[in-house]
């Protein structure tokens, strides 16, 4: 798995890398055009063009070698993290062995095919004009190097805290996925206990829909990244509420609306339950008098997605207690990690396209709205 993962991010890289290089030899090209476009006098015929080809090669060959060398040594000192007047005296110093460099290959060159005698007497007369050349082409090498690195940076600093949160996401749900409530297990065994008493026939059509909650929960060939069918998660939250029904009896009551033309469609396995179950221990279970929760799921006319809510009418709560970091007063807050992971996993899941929005206020109870794309 681990050399899966290197792979596809080490030829990233080197696309990267590529590109880069193109990039590049595209600009070494272009300034060599726009030197020689400068240095022709088309007046004067083919041989001027001729010359400022000659010319410009001649020039600018030194220094888009060693513009080569300039990106590993930015990267260096980036990574050194001098401060800025270390930095500014080094890049003085590169910018004067960039501009000696550029003036010793120019006299390599020249001596190999003019000869010892004309190269110096070339060095002579130019090696003023060149070091202070060669500073000005060293500038913006080193600044364009240090954009591109800086950009670099923060790309992949950006994908790190997009994969931290969604690994953060997922771990969650898969958490969420692995187990159910303690509490909920707790009551449900001693009210399947209580029912075995007074009706057997009760008792053992509770005990099917724990194993059909159980096999759901436990369906090892489904990890939280696969989809299933809105009508199985809908037979899921079913189970869930008739079991919760033998603890709450009458003050449970529900509303179900839900479009048949919605229930194939397809959605993360266990979006609903953790909703249900806030509604449930917040909304339905402090109230003497109960309430009542309701489902409904639509399509969508605009979008053709799949919209979804579920709502109860208890005492709801402000907004502003809706604070997905944990805090002292996190068990007075409607805020659980389910709640908060749903909400992670719906601003990351699906391209960033689904949607999970909260209202409530106090004494107005609690509604979140899903909307999943179906295309």
């Amino acid at each position: 798995m681990d050399s899966l993962i290197v792979k596809p991010t080490a030829d990233r890289a080197g696309t990267a890398r590529r590109r880069f290089w193109l990039a590049y030899a595209g600009v070494c090209c272009l300034s060599w055009l726009l030197f020689v476009l400068a240095g022709t006098d088309y007046k004067k015929g083919a041989w001027e063009v001729w010359s400022a080809i000659y010319e410009a090669s001649m020039t600018l060959w030194a220094p888009m070698l060693l513009g080569v060398a300039v990106f590993p040594w930015v990267r260096w000192l980036q990574k050194s993290h001098y401060a800025v007047t270390a930095l500014f005296g080094l890049h003085t110093l590169a910018a004067l062995l960039f501009s000696a460099l550029w003036l010793a290959a120019d006299f390599v060159l020249a001596s190999l095919l003019f000869g010892p005698d004309h190269a110096h007497a070339t060095l002579m007369q130019a090696a003023l004009w060149r070091i202070v050349t060669g500073v000005f082409v060293y500038v913006p090498l080193a600044t364009g190097f240090a954009a591109v690195l800086s950009a670099r940076q923060a790309r992949a600093s950006a994908l790190a805290t997009a994969q931290a949160e969604s690994a953060l996401a997922r771990a969650e749900l898969a958490a969420i996925s692995g187990k159910l409530n303690p509490h909920f297990l707790f009551n449900t065994l001693n009210s399947l206990i209580a029912l075995t008493r007074k009706d057997a026939k009760a008792a053992e059509a509770a005990l099917m829909h724990f194993s059909d909650m159980l096999r759901y929960v436990l369906d090892s060939k489904r990890g939280v990244a696969d989809r299933v069918s809105l009508r199985e998660e809908l037979d899921f939250v079913r189970d869930y509420l008739a079991l919760e029904g033998l603890r709450l009896g009458t003050r449970l009551r529900l509303s179900w609306e839900i479009a048949p033309e919605t229930l194939d469609d397809e959605i993360p396995p266990l979006t609903l339950q953790p909703l249900v179950e806030n509604c449930i221990n917040h909304g339905i279970a402090p109230s003497v008098a109960g309430g009542c929760i309701s489902i409904s799921a639509r399509r969508d006319a605009l979008t053709q997605g799949l919209a979804l809510t579920v709502q109860d009418d208890g005492d709801g709560c402000e907004p502003a207690h809706l604070n997905p970091r944990p805090s002292a007063t996190a068990s007075t807050q409607r805020q659980g990690i389910g709640l908060g992971a749903l909400r992670r996993r719906f601003a990351l899941d699906y391209e960033g396209r689904a949607r999970l929005q909260i209202h409530t206020a106090p004494g107005a109870g609690f509604r979140v709205d899903i909307w999943i794309p179906q295309t």
